[in-house]
């Protein structure tokens, strides 16, 4: 089985290819170019090196959010174009949770936190010693306030990465009451590579969709979209 995975949520892009239990090549690209520039070179470019043709792929895992609004629609226009033209099928994997499977093992729990702009993030807090990460705060977005409160919750010590971590570093240091540390610059922002575990996992347990139904998880509204409702109770 050749397994494509895509995560273009973040600030990184990144793609990778498992062949039946091997991964065969990643790609990760942190750059501040856009994702419509790199993904689809970065997916040519792996797939020619592993030579692998397109047509030899079986399934698409993609982040399937929350996250950036415009990359996950880049990643998901990407997943549904190879998907439709291959007639094969998308397994959506939560962004987060793949995020987590980043420090898959590691005895602390493990909270994946991304920047999602006004003072609030994208977070979820997970128990990643088993073969999947086990989700004991589901992933929303909220108020950084609150994800430190819920941190705060469980007493616990507690792991924390994502690209939200440089952005409210400071704010963590002050108020975490908890034993904490910053996961390792290696495993801090998105991996594909933890996208097609996981995926190759969900897809031997039949959690797949049709190309023409997958759709993003956002969370919230748009930037543009909640604009649009301040100036209609403007008016």
């Amino acid at each position: 089985m050749n397994l494509l995975a895509i995560d273009s949520s973040g600030l990184a892009a990144t793609v990778a290819l498992l062949c039946d239990d091997v991964l065969v090549g990643e790609y990760t690209i942190h750059n501040k170019k856009t994702h419509s520039q790199t993904l689809l070179p970065m997916i040519h470019d792996m797939l020619q090196m592993a030579e692998i043709d397109v047509k030899e792929l079986d399934a698409i895992a993609v982040a399937s959010g929350p996250g950036s609004f415009t990359g996950l629609r880049i990643g998901a226009s990407t997943a549904k174009g190879l998907a439709q033209a291959l007639g094969i099928p998308i397994v959506p994997v939560p962004a987060l949770e793949g995020l987590a499977f980043n420090l898959s093992g590691a005895d602390a729990l493990v909270c994946p936190l991304m920047d999602a702009r006004r003072s609030q993030v994208y977070y979820g807090i997970y128990d990643v010693k088993e073969k999947k990460p086990v989700a004991l705060v589901n992933q929303e977005a909220a108020p950084i306030e609150k994800m430190i409160e819920k941190i705060n919750e469980f007493g616990k010590p507690v792991l924390l990465i994502g690209d939200g971590v440089p952005v409210f570093k400071e704010k963590l240091e002050k108020e975490i009451q908890i034993p904490y540390d910053f996961g390792a610059d290696s495993v801090r922002y998105q991996r594909a590579s933890s996208v097609a575990a996981l995926g190759r996992m969900y897809l031997e347990e039949g959690y797949l969709v049709k190309a023409g139904e997958f759709a993003p998880i956002y969370l919230r509204l748009s930037q543009a979209e909640r604009e649009r409702l301040e100036r209609q109770e403007r008016n």
